[in-house]
């Protein structure tokens, strides 16, 4: 009672009104459990985006979504393993189904999981999820946007620098020896034959990885790649970083010599010339070329990232934050490289939903450099979402949210005017409900923890 009333003296009616004006009076977190998990799954040809709601027993919900191209399956497995759980326990739920993620595209259930668990989090507490991760460092976030190719130099080079006059300050572009098909003397592989997938180069129907396949670009090769991205800087200019990506599957030796052939031309990095499970190989064109490596976005967690970044295999790295582990993940990997001075570009394509995900992470991380996006010429991509500006990237730049959680909530008629054929718009989901096994990843002994409580 003394206590009480000391309480009551010593905090003014003022400053206790202020200190709960921002709680979500519709919460009550201690008691708040995830009740259902179900998708809606959006067509934007070639790819499909699914989006998660994780639904839970004081009506708040959280959006998430699994990584383009991935099965809404990967998230629908989980489901029964999280039902219950109170979703504020972000950390606690990550590290049970975490053991269910894999590197590239298996990851995006725990992925989408997580997402949503950051939004249901932030509503109840009121704040955006980049307050959660300790405040942010920007208040806008760079883009580079995916641009149409053309085998023809001049035509991709005016399409880069619409780009430019748009608004974006970084640019990047596909440089593959697809350039090069149908001229003589270009590439040497072996000529197919009948078993071997279609292309004995590439094997197995392309999933061969580049060291393995035998395919070399040869000097004339070389040299027609190096014209096509000079004629590309003639048009953009300078002033601006240029990146590239999907080289195809050559060789070590051949990434080394194309590399070095592209230095005069100052680009921004070269991206994934070979598959990142092999660090030392990376390492070894790093050091020989000069232009910076970058790499990261099929890798799960942030284990590898780590040991690429302390062996000095690249210069960036690229996590794909619905591949990656998830928002808090992206921005722990984020820290860790930063501490072996590696910067972090973020790879993304995905909806509004996903985008945020990105863009609270990205602010929250120092060492962020920039964030891919590809749609921003997709005419109703913005307009999938309610709560952001519009266009969402403008001039470049996406604003970062103030508003709870990611920030956003659905326009689900722009949403189901979309929906990929043959799905529907967050369907139930029972049928997932009751998936169990035992999970755990140790032996247990014969003796029953409960009798030691």
């Amino acid at each position: 009672m003394a206590g009480a009333a000391a309480a009551a003296s010593f905090w003014s009616d003022e400053t206790l009104d202020a200190a709960v004006q921002n709680v979500n009076k519709n919460s009550n977190p201690s008691q708040l459990k995830i009740t259902d998990l179900r998708c809606a799954t959006i067509s934007r040809a070639p790819m499909t985006d699914t989006i998660i709601r994780i639904d839970t027993n004081q009506g708040i919900y959280g959006l998430g979504e699994v990584r383009d191209g991935a099965s809404a399956r990967y998230a629908l497995f989980l489901k029964s393993r999280i039902l219950g759980e109170n979703p504020c326990n972000i950390d606690k739920i990550f590290r049970k189904i975490k053991q269910f993620g894999a590197d590239s595209r298996q990851a995006g259930g725990v992925c989408a999981v997580e997402m949503a668990l950051w939004d249901l989090a932030g509503k109840v507490y009121n704040v955006p999820i980049y307050q959660m991760l300790g405040g942010k460092f920007r208040d806008k976030i760079r883009c580079y946007a995916d641009t149409t190719e053309s085998d023809d130099p001049k035509i991709y080079g005016q399409r880069l620098k619409a780009r430019k006059e748009q608004g974006f300050t970084w640019l990047k572009m596909d440089l593959g020896i697809d350039l090069l098909n149908g001229q003589e003397g270009m590439v040497t592989h072996a000529a197919s034959v009948q078993g071997d997938g279609g292309n004995s180069a590439l094997g197995q129907g392309g999933r061969t990885m580049h060291m393995l396949t035998g395919m070399e670009i040869t000097p004339r090769g070389i040299d027609k790649m190096a014209e096509f991205v000079s004629t590309v800087r003639e048009y953009v200019g300078y002033d601006i970083p240029l990146s590239s990506d999907h080289f195809g599957h050559i060789g070590v030796n051949s990434c080394i010599r194309l590399g070095k052939a592209l230095e005069k031309y100052n680009l921004a990095w070269l991206e994934d010339m070979i598959p990142w499970q092999y660090p030392d190989l990376l390492k070894e064109i790093k050091q020989q070329v000069n232009i910076p490596l970058l790499t990261g976005e099929d890798i799960y967690l942030k284990e590898n990232f780590i040991k690429l970044a302390s062996m000095h295999a690249v210069d960036i790295l690229h996590p794909d934050l619905a591949t990656s582990g998830g928002i808090l993940e992206t921005h722990k990997i984020g820290d860790a490289i930063e501490e072996h001075g590696v910067a972090m570009a973020m790879h993304f394509a995905g909806s509004p939903v996903s985008c945020m995900a990105n863009v609270h992470c990205a602010a929250a991380t120092n060492n962020f450099l920039v964030l891919e996006n590809h749609s921003v010429d997709v005419p109703w991509w913005s307009d999938l979402a309610e709560g952001l500006p519009k266009p969402i990237v403008e001039k470049g730049f996406i604003t970062v949210p103030d508003k709870p959680g990611l920030g956003l909530t659905l326009n689900e008629e722009t949403v189901k005017q979309h929906l990929a054929p043959g799905t529907q718009f967050f369907a139930p989901t029972d049928e997932w409900n009751v998936d169990r096994s035992n999970d755990r990843l140790w032996s247990m002994s014969r003796g029953d923890p409960k009798l030691w409580a």
